[in-house]
């Protein structure tokens, strides 16, 4: 079995969580088993991963593996079908707060029950004592039961977590106590399985190790390894190294390996790669994105373990074969950008860009289509509103948020822009070349400057001039020759990433695996006649 490991399939998802669902969609087509697997703990993860296309069979969450959990019909919770322990019960609305309220005939609060505002299935529900404390809420699977109870302290924080079965069993245990410097904090955490055997865990990666165990187990063979892709590093690189039982660990670096992209050799390693890079040698694989920095890596580590490049986009059959849309058909001077509006993507250097370009070329508009993130009370968000301001851009550049309608925006607008100060593919630049959009972008690693090929189907300039980028587009749109030769070559380009072409790349890696496992198997103490204790 193969298993991609993410912490979970949020609603508006980063380029990782697409590039999973690309890939599964691939391995199921070339009849290969996997898994999406789920370390964190989400009461939406069914209808998440429901919603982004994925059946229950084919995606296993850490903690519905222990709340026995996997297939759970769904069904409906409604305010009228709690037991809140308490008789004659009065229920009032409080929809400005999206809740209800329970209280006794004499007016004490028992239970304040929130709801979903559409059909009013129950969300959680926070519990009261007969003094008027919050001593415990319960929070409600989608699926209709109580998955997680989270139990009071007497001063209002969190003490004791207790993931549940669907039928009230307690599986998963965590407690928090105080530190030394008087902060809550997680002290333990306690698996009790179906068949009644404890076990206990300092912490959720000794857990997640557990997990992995038992993944190897459930799926185990002599003839093939399993595999686990770790997608984000932090959950659970230390637990890959420690598992029991061999299987083919691989680590998948989305990102620039260092903090300056731009200085790969020489610059601090990016905290969420730290330990895995300094591991290297103890793993099966590392995959890149591209090949400059598969390069790079092993340039600066040197490693004996095996290096892949493997691209995190797939264009499917259905794009490549599509009509193409010609440059004249297309909105003149309309540039889109897919991205969260964030530090990294430094899209306020994209507006400089048009800035210049609408002097000279009044018609430019660009569309920004991505959420802002909130770090730093949405600083990102903030620059781009400004540059916009300080050059009157508000009828040129327009935040469209989060879209999911790509082939619509892109088939109709003619160019695609970036300007990040890193990346570790871009597949929003990758769907623009297939949808025959010219990119125009900064020459920064990693992507990018392969998928963008200079004079191909785009421009690549030197990294943070948004002066030579607006010369480039400039370019493009008094030359409409030129832009009709970019875009036939974006549609070119993007053959390189159709699903045989990621397959066969695919492919070297598993007969990797395939490869290795006798060694494996030799090196287990049952196969050297040990025995283990």
């Amino acid at each position: 079995m193969i298993f991609f490991i993410n912490a979970q399939m949020p609603e508006k998802k980063s380029g990782i969580e697409h590039a999973q669902l690309k890939r599964l969609k691939l391995f199921n087509k070339m009849h290969r088993e996997a898994r999406i697997v789920l370390r964190d703990w989400s009461p939406e993860t069914h209808r998440l991963t429901a919603l982004a296309g994925i059946d229950d069979e084919h995606v296993i969450s850490m903690f519905d593996y222990y709340q026995q959990a996997m297939h759970v019909e769904n069904k409906i919770v409604t305010p009228p079908d709690l037991d809140l322990g308490v008789e004659n019960l009065k229920f009032s609305s409080d929809f400005d707060h999206q809740r209800y309220l329970a209280e006794t005939i004499d007016g004490q609060l028992v239970a304040r029950i929130n709801v979903d505002i559409k059909d009013d299935h129950v969300l959680s529900t926070e519990l009261f004592d007969g003094f008027g404390n919050l001593y415990r809420v319960d929070h409600y699977d989608s699926r209709g039961f109580i998955s997680l109870s989270q139990w009071y302290t007497p001063d209002n924080q969190i003490g004791t977590e207790e993931w549940k079965t669907p039928e009230g069993r307690v599986a998963i245990e965590a407690f928090t106590r105080k530190n030394a410097q008087g902060e809550m904090k997680q002290s333990a955490w306690k698996l009790t399985t179906q068949a009644g055997k404890v076990y206990q865990f300092d912490t959720i990666e000794e857990l997640t190790k557990h997990f992995f165990d038992d993944l190897n187990n459930d799926f185990w063979s002599e003839t093939q390894p399993n595999i686990y892709i770790l997608d984000r590093d932090h959950l659970g690189d230390w637990a890959l190294l420690n598992m029991e039982k061999p299987a083919y660990r691989v680590i998948h670096l989305h990102n620039s390996h260092a903090t300056d992209a731009q200085n790969p050799m020489h610059s601090t390693l990016n905290q969420h790669y730290e330990f895995a890079l300094k591991s290297m040698d103890r793993y099966d694989a590392f995959i890149s994105a591209t090949k400059k920095q598969t390069q790079d890596v092993r340039a600066r580590f040197q490693p004996k373990t095996h290096l892949f490049t493997i691209p995190v986009g797939i264009v499917p059959e259905q794009l490549l074969n599509s009509k193409r849309v010609a440059v004249k058909e297309r909105q003149f001077g309309k540039i889109v950008a897919f991205a969260r509006i964030a530090w990294e993507k430094h899209l306020d250097d994209l507006v400089r860009a048009v800035a210049l370009v609408h002097q000279v070329v009044p018609e430019v508009t660009l569309d920004l289509y991505g959420y802002a993130d909130g770090s730093n009370n949405y600083e990102a968000r903030r620059l781009v509103e400004e540059v916009i301001e300080a050059n009157q851009l508000e009828d040129v550049v327009k935040l469209k948020g989060y879209t999911t309608d790509i082939d619509k925006v892109e088939n109709n607008a003619m160019m695609f822009g970036l300007t990040s100060r890193m990346e570790g593919f871009n597949l929003a630049v990758m769907e623009g070349i297939a949808h025959g959009l010219i990119s125009f972008s900064y020459d920064v690693n990693y992507g990018p400057n392969e998928i963008v090929e200079d004079g191909v189907n785009g421009k690549v300039v030197p990294y943070g001039d948004y002066e030579a980028l607006a010369q480039a587009m400039i370019k493009v749109l008094k030359d409409p020759q030129l832009a009709q030769k970019y875009s036939t070559g974006a549609y070119d380009s993007a053959e390189r990433y159709s699903d045989e072409n990621v397959w066969h790349a695919w492919e070297e890696l598993l007969q990797d695996a395939e490869n290795c496992w006798p060694d494996k198997l030799k090196a287990m103490p049952e196969y050297r006649g040990e025995v283990r204790k």
